[in-house]
C-alpha cells in the first residue's frame, strides 16, 4: 500500500450491493472502521450520497448494477476498482457472510493490494448497449436449442426420431415426422420455434448494422475464415480496448480459454478450461473453430494446427482440438487488430518452407 502522502485518498470503502441497496464501509489508512451505512441503489441517492464526500477509493463487486454504479461514483471524482466476484471466494464462500461483513472485506483488501480483487475494466456505456443486441439473440438461441431437444427427446419413447437438419430447418422437419398423436400437443411448440428462427435472423441483422456503422475493427477480423459479423463484434465489443492487453496471448486467458491449474508437489492433472470471462463470446469463439475444422473449413494454419491435436488422439482429443483452435484464434484476433496487419492463412506453412529452404541452402 502506498504511504498516506503518497495517494489522492485517506479513507477506503468497500460497497456491497444488492438490487434495491448497497451497504458500505469505510476504513481509515490505519484500517479502523470510521462509517458505515446503507443508501438506496438508484443515481439520485447515490450521487446524493457521494457528491458530498471527499475522494475516497472505494471497491465495488462485480454484479448487475456495478457497471453504472462505477461510472457515477468516477463521474463524482472518486477512485474506483471494480472487483471480480468470481475470484473473491473469501466473500463468495465465507463461513458468516452478511452484506456488512462483504462490504468490510472489500474494503481491507483494497487497502492490501489490488491485485487481490482481480481488477476488472468497466466498458462504456456505448458498448454496453450494443451488446444487449448480441445477448438478445443469445438468449434466443439457447432457448430455441432447449425447445429443439426436448421435442427430439419426447418423441423417443414411441420409437420415432427427426431426421437430422439444420437448425433453421427444424420445424418443417420436424412437423411431418411426428407421429399423427403427437402433432397436435407439439405443434405449438414447433410455431414457437420457427417463430424464435425468425426473431434470432431479425436480430442477427440489426448486429450486421451496428457492426457497419460504429466497429470498423470488427470488418477487419472477419478476414479470418470462420470469423462472420458477431464472433467478430462481440469480440471487439468485449475487449472494446486492444491496448489493455500487453499480450495477445493475454486474451485468452482473459476469456476463460485457458486450462485450469493444480500443481501441487508431483500431482499436475489435466484439468478443463477456466472459463472465465465472458461466456457468449467464448462459445461463440469455440463456434467458429468447429467450423474451422469442419468439412468446410479451408485448409490454413488454424486447421493444421487443430488436425495436429487431434491426430495425437487421448481422451477427448475432438473437443480438445476445438478449444485450442478458439484459443489461438483469439489471439489472432487481437494481434490482427492491434496491429492492424492483413491476415495471411498460411504464414506459418511459409515460415516453415522458408525455414526448410535455407537450411538446404546452407547444407549444399
Amino acid at each position: 500500500m502506498k504511504h498516506a502522502s503518497e495517494v489522492r485518498f485517506q479513507h477506503v470503502m468497500g460497497i456491497d450491493i444488492s438490487d434495491r441497496e448497497a451497504v458500505f464501509v469505510k476504513l481509515n489508512l490505519a484500517r479502523k472502521v470510521v462509517a458505515e451505512g446503507k443508501v438506496s441503489m438508484t443515481r439520485e441517492a447515490i450521487r446524493k450520497e457521494f457528491e458530498r464526500q471527499a475522494v475516497l477509493k472505494i471497491i465495488v463487486e462485480t454484479g448487475t448494477h456495478s457497471s453504472w454504479l462505477v461510472r457515477l461514483l468516477r463521474e463524482l471524482g472518486h477512485e474506483v476498482v471494480l472487483a471480480d466476484a468470481w475470484r473473491l471466494p473469501l466473500i463468495s464462500k465465507g463461513s458468516k457472510k452478511t452484506d456488512r461483513s462483504d462490504a468490510e472485506l472489500l474494503a481491507r483488501l483494497g487497502l492490501a493490494d489490488d491485485e487481490l480483487l482481480s481488477p476488472v475494466h468497466v466498458r462504456s456505456e456505448q458498448t454496453l448497449r450494443d451488446r444487449v443486441a448480441l445477448m438478445a439473440r443469445d438468449g434466443l438461441v439457447r432457448t430455441r436449442t432447449k425447445l429443439i431437444t426436448m421435442v427430439r427427446g419426447l418423441i423417443k419413447p414411441f420409437g420415432e426420431r427427426i431426421p437430422a437438419c439444420s437448425t433453421e430447418a427444424f420445424a418443417s422437419t420436424a412437423i411431418e415426422a411426428l407421429p399423427a398423436e403427437l402433432k397436435p400437443v407439439l405443434h405449438p411448440t414447433l410455431e414457437m420455434i420457427a417463430q424464435l428462427t425468425q426473431q434470432i435472423r431479425k436480430q442477427e441483422q440489426e448486429i450486421v448494422k451496428i457492426s457497419r456503422a460504429r466497429y470498423p475493427a470488427a470488418k477487419r477480423l472477419q478476414q479470418i475464415s470462420g470469423v462472420g459479423p458477431i464472433t467478430s463484434l462481440a469480440f471487439v465489443l468485449t475487449i472494446e480496448d486492444p491496448s489493455r492487453f500487453k499480450k495477445s496471448r493475454d486474451v485468452a486467458s482473459y476469456l476463460g480459454l485457458t486450462p485450469r491449474a493444480f500443481l501441487s508437489g508431483d500431482s499436475n492433472p489435466q484439468l478443463g478450461i477456466t472459463k472465465v470471462g465472458d461466456g457468449t463470446t467464448r462459445r461463440l469463439l469455440v463456434n467458429s473453430a468447429q467450423y474451422v475444422l469442419g468439412h468446410f473449413g479451408p485448409d490454413c494454419d488454424l486447421k493444421r494446427f487443430g488436425e495436429a491435436i487431434y491426430a495425437r488422439g487421448g481422451d477427448n482429443a475432438k473437443k480438445r482440438a476445438v478449444v485450442a483452435v478458439a484459443r489461438k484464434l483469439a489471439v489472432l484476433m487481437h494481434r490482427l487488430w492491434a496491429s492492424c496487419d492483413k491476415y495471411d492463412p498460411d504464414r506459418r506453412q511459409k515460415q516453415i518452407q522458408t525455414q526448410s529452404c535455407s537450411g538446404m541452402q546452407e547444407a549444399v
